[in-house]
């Protein structure tokens, strides 16, 4: 193809917004990790100038002019045409919002964020009800003029940054299906666990240098190449960078090794991902993940279907219990095993297990819908947050800080992405029964530490995949139907009532 015909420049650019999302990711990396307290203002102003550059080379008339003209041309691969149409649903949301909008609320994320990081530990709502106030605002504004621009609803035009092709309705369907199911699931799980003998807790202290050295290890053993990332320290555990540099985070207690743990194998299934996108496409929107539940899938597989299971704890248990210098019953692997299954209604959700999660998702999605509808102001918050916890789990939380305030995610701006999760754990139960029934050798291969046959088919079926179909089409393709709680809601009973 002539390298300068529209689709050509357009790839020239959508390269160039590329490397500035790459110079952000690390910037973030910097703020959550070992930026100092005082930077935050620069910082602020930093993100703001470059997501504006962004936003600038997105909504310019010549950029509209050659997606125009690029839609006419002939000769456009398969690859090609997907990329023309990934730009495009890129210029159409960013095209929605003015620039000066765009600017005011990553100021405010970044204020709301460095308020939330303070006050979190404090268990201080009040510290941060004014700048999430002002948060709230501006993604009102936000998803008024996308819903306008898209000719989606509100929550909706939100809902698709994160979700291409998402809707509420069909959510609020998934969604309302758990909620008859995890009741009386979760009756029969905690009536099963009470008449059998309590999983014994290895007893600490667990230091962090030698969780961080298990970590690595169990990394390394997962396919992570620390030749192209790193793992360090924040507020909030994540992975970030690009797929030559992943930065993957996890904060740790010295009474608990597990909670840090799976959170550093959780962030490694992002970064496998992330790593297996396809190289002839880095840059351009089609070599991106297929949105926020595909990636969360790659997550939630690695840690609850694969980590948290018999055939990978027989393997790794030996390697915890050398770690800590353990030894005795509560290092078996049948013990481990059993800890890492127990299903316990708490407080936390990135420590809760594959049972009530979905419970924290649900309650989490109809707050912020509600927040963004304008049925739900901030300072009602901990107040609703308290009573959802109560009607879906039967807990009300003691404190903010193990209520409201515990996720980082509405305090930087993020509205519309807690759905994925849940949609990530179902994916993640269908793709990996569609994994192991494909290749018959990943589950025995897990149980020897051995991580190539499954990243091998989730390289074919997933990662190398991208952005080429829409998440519907893509799960169809790799496992014979669109996402459905069957496999979801077989995998639990196996696991806790077989």
């Amino acid at each position: 193809m002539n390298s300068s015909t529209p689709y050509k420049r357009l790839e020239e650019r959508f390269r160039r917004l590329s490397l500035i999302g790459d110079a952000l990711s690390f910037l973030h990396w910097d703020w959550a990790t070992v930026m100092p307290a005082g930077g935050a203002g620069g910082r602020s102003d930093q993100f703001a100038a470059l997501e504006a550059i962004q936003h600038a080379i997105l909504t310019d008339a010549e950029t509209g002019d050659l997606l125009a003209a690029a839609e006419d041309e002939d000769g456009l691969d398969t690859w090609q045409a997907a990329n023309l149409g990934e730009m495009r649903r890129a210029r159409d949301h960013a095209a929605a919002l003015p620039g000066d909008l765009v600017e005011a609320q990553v100021k405010a994320g970044a204020a709301c964020e460095t308020a939330w990081r303070q006050a979190r530990p404090r268990d201080d709502f009040r510290a941060v009800k004014a700048p999430l106030s002002r948060v709230l605002e501006l993604v009102r504004q936000a998803a008024a003029a996308k819903a306008e621009k898209l000719d989606l609803p509100p929550y909706d035009a939100l809902l698709d940054q994160y979700e291409p092709a998402a809707r509420s309705a069909d959510i609020d369907r998934l969604f309302g299906e758990l909620e008859e199911f995890l009741p009386g699931f979760l009756g029969e799980v905690l009536e099963r666990q009470a008449a059998q003998t309590r999983p014994l807790t290895p007893e600490g202290p667990f230091p962090v240098e030698q969780q961080r050295a298990l970590g690595v290890r169990l990394m390394e053993v997962l396919g992570f190449d620390f030749a192209h990332g790193r793992l360090d320290v924040s507020h909030h555990p994540f992975c970030g960078g690009t797929p030559e540099d992943l930065r993957i985070t996890t904060r740790y207690e010295e009474g608990d090794f597990s909670s840090s743990l799976m959170a550093i194998l959780h962030e490694t299934g992002h970064a496998l991902y992330d790593r297996g996108l396809p190289a002839r496409w880095r840059g351009q929107p089609v070599g991106e993940a297929r949105g926020m539940s595909i990636h969360e899938s790659q997550s939630l597989l690695i840690e609850m279907q694969v980590c948290r299971g018999a055939d990978f704890l027989a393997f790794a248990a030996p390697l915890m219990a050398e770690a800590f210098a353990g030894s005795g019953p509560a290092w078996t692997a049948e013990n481990l095993t059993r800890l890492n299954t127990r299903v316990a209604p708490g407080h936390i959700r990135i420590d809760a297990d594959e049972v009530t999660y979905p419970a924290h998702v649900i309650l989490r999605y109809g707050l912020e819908k509600a927040m963004v509808l304008g049925g739900l102001e901030v300072g009602d918050l901990p107040g609703a947050w308290n009573d959802g916890m109560e009607r879906l789990l039967g807990l009300r939380p003691p404190t903010d800080g193990e209520g409201c305030l515990q996720d980082i995610h509405w305090f930087e701006g993020i509205f519309g992405y807690f759905p994925s999760y849940t949609l990530g754990a179902a994916s993640a139960a269908q793709i990996f029964a569609a994994a192991k029934l494909g290749d018959p050798t990943i589950a025995p291969a897990i149980g020897q530490g051995d991580f190539a046959p499954l990243l091998g088919w989730l390289g074919d079926n997933i990662h190398a995949k991208a952005s080429l179909l829409s998440t519907r089409d893509l799960l169809k393709e790799a496992t014979g139907r669109p996402l459905a709680l069957d496999a979801f809601k077989a995998h639990l009973k196996a696991r806790y009532l077989a």
